[in-house]
Order: structure tokens, then sequence, then C-alpha cells
């Protein structure tokens, strides 16, 4: 990827228009120079890439670098239907997070691989997303309870989970890494901020059907992530011994203990129970239309927080803990400032680090010369040097 096109990608993953970037530059360049530089026609000097860079919150160096991977969206077409701009934008927010995750995980979790079969899960029916969810849960050693976190199930099993600040008409989506020998290095889950906790969660658990799931032509593929994606979060087995095989009636109260219980929708639970034949299609229908009267369509009663993920953070000052980056790659990564303390070692280290070769060689033959001189006047070390063992 040359620099014409990362300078793209992260204005876009900023959500800045070129006039935008151009006020953020407080002037420096024009908006019709920044677009010269975007399409390659001219380069910026340094000192214009430096303010371009400071401006996209990025280092100069990153963008002058070459992706390691290969990023693949997913039910792409429900990204097309978006506005170019906002489709530009998501998946600008996409490639980038992806790529420092994946650079994150290098650090963190050297050698790791994804436990997740993509696009390995083949079907000829929708009904089969039932024996796939139940497979994957199997897989993943979930046994048949309500998932209390869904976010931290697929945080645990490397799937990166992202939120995108996008317009109405997108709910979700769905990536894969892939390494230059294609190698999956990564997937992820995007769903957009704003949404509640309810709406968030089957938001993901449909995108992690679209991950695993091998639809073949002719196959509504949105109706079978879907159907894997209520199936994920509600097990057929658990539903039946909750609500029953056959119901003729269920009313309000019921159904927000099943809200709380599953974490979905009231409109998602009647949908699951139609779709298992425990309510017909009929009286589905009559509730909807209740739903709609209520204004519940919009917004539902006892709505759920959002989860939030705790990947991103937790690794990042576990590689800042680690010595693996500096505070200024972190706040990178986290695209905020935080403060933390290196320890002393480390400041020092870098210090000494800075100087010239040959008073670093002083200073360590001063110190050399001091040590000796430690160890021949005192005895105390040499107490060490033998005795008991005690265990405590």
């Amino acid at each position: 990827m040359t620099l014409h096109q990362r300078l793209r990608q992260t204005r876009q993953a900023r959500g800045l228009s070129l006039e935008a970037l151009a006020v953020e530059m407080s002037g420096m360049v024009t908006k019709q120079a920044l677009s010269k530089y975007e399409q390659g026609k001219t380069h910026p000097s340094p000192k214009v890439l430096n303010r371009l860079a400071a401006a996209l919150g990025v280092k100069a160096v990153e963008l002058h670098s070459e992706p390691e991977i290969e990023i693949e969206f997913l039910a792409y077409r429900k990204l097309s239907k978006l506005p170019k701009r906002d489709q530009q934008h998501i998946e600008g927010v996409v490639h980038l997070n992806l790529e420092k995750r994946c650079r994150l995980q290098a650090l963190t979790h050297p050698g790791s691989r994804i436990n997740l079969p993509v696009l390995g899960l083949s079907i000829e029916a929708i009904e089969e997303t039932e024996v796939m969810a139940d497979q994957l849960r199997s897989c993943w050693n979930l046994g048949l309870d309500p998932i209390a976190s869904l976010i931290g199930v697929l945080e645990d099993h490397g799937i990166h989970v992202l939120h995108v600040d996008a317009k109405k008409g997108f709910d979700g989506l769905s990536a894969v890494a892939y390494g230059a020998d294609r190698d999956v290095r990564a997937a992820a889950v995007v769903s957009s901020n704003g949404v509640s906790g309810e709406r968030q969660r089957l938001n993901l658990a449909h995108e992690l059907g679209h991950l695993v799931l091998k639809v073949p032509e002719g196959l509504d593929e949105e109706k079978a992530a879907f159907r894997f994606g209520s199936a994920f979060l509600a097990p057929a087995d658990l539903v039946y011994e909750e609500v029953g095989t056959k119901r003729t009636s269920i009313d309000e109260a019921e159904l927000r203990v099943l809200k709380q219980k599953f974490g979905l929708s009231l409109q998602a639970i009647l949908y699951r129970l139609m779709d298992l034949g425990i309510i017909t299609k009929s009286y589905h229908q009559s509730w909807c239309i209740s739903i709609n009267k209520r204004g519940w369509k919009r917004q539902e009663p006892d709505e759920l927080l959002p989860e939030r993920p705790q990947w991103l953070r937790q690794n990042v000052f576990r590689a800042l803990a680690e010595q693996l980056i500096t505070q200024e790659e972190a706040e990178s990564i986290l695209q905020e400032p935080i403060a933390v303390e290196q320890p002393q070692s480390l400041i020092s280290r870098r210090d000494f680090m800075k100087l010239p070769l040959a008073e670093r060689q002083r200073i360590l033959a001063d110190q050399a010369d001091a040590m000796v001189g430690y160890y021949e006047t005192e005895s105390e070390w040499r107490d060490f040097q033998g005795g008991d063992f005690f265990d405590y």
C-alpha cells in the first residue's frame, strides 16, 4: 500500500473530509493539495507529513508502513447499500483497527491461532443453522446455559469486537484478516455504536454466523445468519425447557423475564419461538401488531446496557507493562491519552542508549571498576555462597 493510499484510508477511517482535514492542519495545506497527495500526484514534504500524521492521530512512520494482512469483508452487500462515504469510513476503521490488533496480538500472544471455523460450517437449509450453532457452542465448551457476556466469549476465542459510529441502516459487519500465505490471522465482528445491549448481542451473534457459515448459492444468507445468531444465544433445547414445546399464548411478564435470561429483545424472542414452532405464525403476527402499537419497535422496555470489549485495553496495558511498546504507541493504539508511570529502569535505559557509543563504553567501564572495589571490600555478599535450604 502506497503513501497516498494510506493517507486516504486513514482520513476516511477518522471520518474526515478533505476540507475538515485541512482545517485540522490549521491551513498549512489546502484541500486541493491534500487531494493531490491522496491521488499520488504530489508528495508531502517531511514537515507537512508530520503535521498530517498528527492531525490524523498516527505517527508519520505508520503512513509509510506496508500492511501485513489482507482483509476481506463477508456479506459485503450489506456494506454496499450504504452511502459511499459511510462505506469508506467503516472499511477504513476496520482495516486500521485490525492491523493494529494483529501487531499487538503478535507481541502479547506470539504464535497464537484463532479458534474459529471460518466459513467452515456448511449448510443446505436454513434449519441446519440450529445444528451448527450447537456445534460451535460444543466446540467452545459453552454448554446450553445462556451467555452472560457475548463479547467476552468472542474475545476469549480470538474474535475482535469493533464498534463504529455509523448512520441508520448499518447494523453490523464481519471481516477476516489473512496473512501472506492465506492463513487466518484474525477475525472481527463489527456493530454500530448507540444501540441497546439486546440489539448489540444479536447483531454480533448474527455476524458470527456470517464468519462461520458456508451458505450455498440460492439460500438467503441474511436469514441463515440471523437464525444462527438466535440459536447461538438461545439454544433450542434450553428454550423448550424454559417455555415448553407448544404455547397458545404468552404474556408480557414472561417475555420480559426471557429477555433478561437470554439477552435478546422481546421481538427476537417471539421470532425465536415462532422459528421453533412453539407459537404459530398468526400468534406471532398479533404480538408484532401489539408491539408496534406500544411503540416498542423503536425502544423496548427493560433495555439492556451494551457490553464493552476488553481485549484491546487489556493487551495494550499488558504490552506496556512488559515494555513491548512505548506509552506513545499505547496511546496511538487506544486513540486516547493514558497516565501510566514507566519504570525508572526503562527510562534510564532509553536515556543511556541515546548516548554516543564511546560515552556508553566509558560509563560501563567505570561501573565495572566500582563493582570490583565493592566485592573486594564488602564481605556480606559471601554469606549467600552456602548454607542450609529452607522451605517457606
